[in-house]
């Protein structure tokens, strides 16, 4: 008896880091909480994809678009915390926790595995607005008050939190017009419905390009590789601002250790390679990387600081 309760432990100790090696043993869901065709989906499926190359398992993306991204984020949260279903989140997850009643913690009951990617938006005006810089733009909305407006994806996405965070320290008024989207608030600047976006950079530059649009400022605290001549904000005159577009990787509360530590080596290798440096920039994007803890710190940190901006423009979702 003692023999076989011995041999019990012994097969035990070594089943369990086994078992973590041969993760995964079976197809992975990642769940993008948004429609297919948007950064979102892009990033996700370039991932899957890798990963499925990589560990020679199938990685699949299972789009579930609704409320901001809540229904796909609730789905994920609440799933098994196995490894086996993945959440990929953009900076608007941060967001949601002040502006949306949500059934679950979005920063407690989840585990943060890695950030993939981040990039800039561009600040970007129609060229009907007599403004070559971001403090000629301020100056002509002062002379303006309420008559300029700028459109966004929606009440309380990243897009209208990034533009109110701007407005606030610029201390000027702007009217805020949301659209089912980026594409519509892209286009109605275009058109000249509004006068003013914080566009994503692969939709936004080739506009701009085109004579389309007329781009001020990125929002993230360097300049970016694709286009180099356009300053920042915070070098416009308004020191410490600063907004990422990024996105991650999280799963339920409680995964395993092993399975974070091969996910975030695996995906940290795989973002840092020449590919998908060269897929992502295409994108508007650069690789991110870093380690679990790191991106707990940034989920945190943005979400208390979205909550004071919410609170202060008074953003609610009807």
């Amino acid at each position: 008896m003692l023999v076989r309760i011995l041999a019990a432990l012994v097969l035990g100790a070594v089943a369990g880091p086994l078992g973590a090696q041969q993760y995964p043993a079976k197809p992975v869901r990642i769940i993008v909480p948004f429609a297919p065709g948007g950064g979102s989906d892009f990033t996700g499926r370039l991932v899957a994809t890798k990963l499925s190359e990589r560990l020679g398992v199938q990685f699949i993306v299972e789009n579930r678009p609704g409320a901001g991204g809540n229904l796909g984020a609730e789905m994920a949260v609440k799933a098994p915390a196995d490894g086996y279903t993945l959440l990929l989140i953009s900076a608007s997850y941060t967001v949601n926790p002040s502006v949306y009643k949500l059934s679950f913690d979005p920063v407690n009951d989840i585990t943060p595995i890695i950030q993939i990617s981040g990039g800039p938006y561009v600040v970007a005006v129609h060229p009907s607005v007599p403004a070559n810089t971001l403090a000629q733009f301020v100056e002509y909305a002062k002379k303006q008050p309420a008559k300029l407006a700028y459109g966004s994806s929606g009440t309380g996405s990243i897009m209208h939190v990034a533009s109110e965070y701007f407005l606030d320290a610029a201390k000027i008024k702007v009217l805020h017009v949301p659209y089912k989207g980026t594409g519509p608030a892209l286009q109605d600047t275009i058109g000249g419905q509004v006068q003013l976006i914080f566009g994503a950079v692969p939709t936004t530059l080739p506009q701009v390009r085109a004579g389309r649009l007329r781009a001020l400022a990125v929002t993230t605290d360097r300049r970016i590789a694709a286009a180099p001549e356009l300053p920042t904000v915070a070098e416009s005159g308004y020191p410490g601002y600063e907004v990422t577009n990024w996105h991650g990787l999280v799963g339920p509360k409680g995964l395993p250790k092993e399975v974070v530590e091969k996910l975030n080596r695996e995906i940290g290798e795989l973002v840092l390679g020449d590919e998908m440096k060269k897929n992502l920039a295409n994108d508007g994007l650069e690789p991110a990387g870093g380690s679990p803890a790191r991106f707990g710190e940034i989920l945190r940190n943005e979400a208390a600081r979205w909550a004071k901006v919410v609170q202060q423009a008074g953003i609610k979702v009807e």
